[in-house]
């Protein structure tokens, strides 16, 4: 049955989502877990297929705009999808029970560094450019291998707490791509590279019944429309101010989470 509440908690992250890339489990697992007091694997697998469903629409949008950046999208999908791939195995040759323990505060840790991350990217996006123009060579030379780590890192995060696709992304890759990555660029590239992870992530939770369908259909009711606009409104101003909002709500959220 279709839950307004979901349907609610939705839509503010299907927005959020579609005007800065960032916010699909960040957001969305936190408030499974504290506001509606679902189970952090039911929380991580659902959100994982809400995160891959409501992107994709989002994607479509920004891919039509021609900013989604394809050659930083593959050199992150060559670190994280075969570790989120890894995890999968892992998690389904039994693994799973093994973590359930600290799986919340886990979620807790991803969250506030994402918090923080967000804070300091326009300071780190400075201090990468100087680099950049100081260095070309060098900083050039690097920046593949750590794209493909970052990936790595994503892929392990996502797979583990369905936290990290969109904010931590979106902070390194301001970090690595300081003169490419323009503001809609970045929020396009990051939508994309979500998309398969979240999929790949989601298949061992997918296949052991952990996804709760009617909570799915609900969010997704609210989150669809509202990334579609989210996503047209994203080339039209900047989403900084709502990064910082969205960095303090999840400082809250990942004490509480602690607490």
């Amino acid at each position: 049955m279709i839950d307004g509440g979901y349907a609610l908690a939705g839509a503010l992250t299907g927005f959020v989502v579609g005007l800065t890339g960032v916010g699909g489990g960040a957001l969305m697992t936190p408030i499974l877990l504290l506001v509606f007091g679902v189970s952090p694997t039911t929380a991580i697998a659902t959100d994982l297929w809400f995160a891959a469903i409501t992107k994709m629409f989002g994607a479509r949008i920004h891919c039509g705009d021609g900013q989604v950046d394809w050659l930083v999208v593959k050199r992150l999908w060559l670190g994280s999808l075969p570790v989120a791939l890894l995890i999968v195995v892992i998690v389904s040759m039994g693994a799973k029970m093994a973590k359930v323990d600290w799986l919340t505060q886990a979620i807790g840790l991803v969250v506030l560094t994402t918090a923080f991350g967000l804070l300091m990217a326009p300071r780190l996006s400075v201090f990468a450019r100087a680099r950049r123009l100081s260095c070309p060579e060098k900083f050039k030379r690097f920046q593949r291998p750590l794209t493909i780590l970052a990936g790595a890192t994503l892929g392990l995060c996502v797979a583990l707490t369905s936290v990290g696709a969109g904010a931590l992304g979106s902070v390194m890759l301001l970090y690595l791509y300081p003169l490419r990555m323009t503001p809609h660029r970045l929020v396009a590239t990051d939508i994309v590279h979500a998309i398969p992870l979240a999929v790949v992530a989601g298949l061992t939770y997918l296949f052991a019944g952990m996804v709760d369908w009617w909570m799915l259909c609900s969010l997704l009711l609210g989150s669809v429309p509202t990334v579609v606009a989210g996503s047209l409104l994203a080339g039209r101003f900047s989403g900084r101010w709502l990064q910082i909002a969205l960095a303090g709500v999840l400082i809250i959220v990942g004490v509480k989470v602690f607490g």
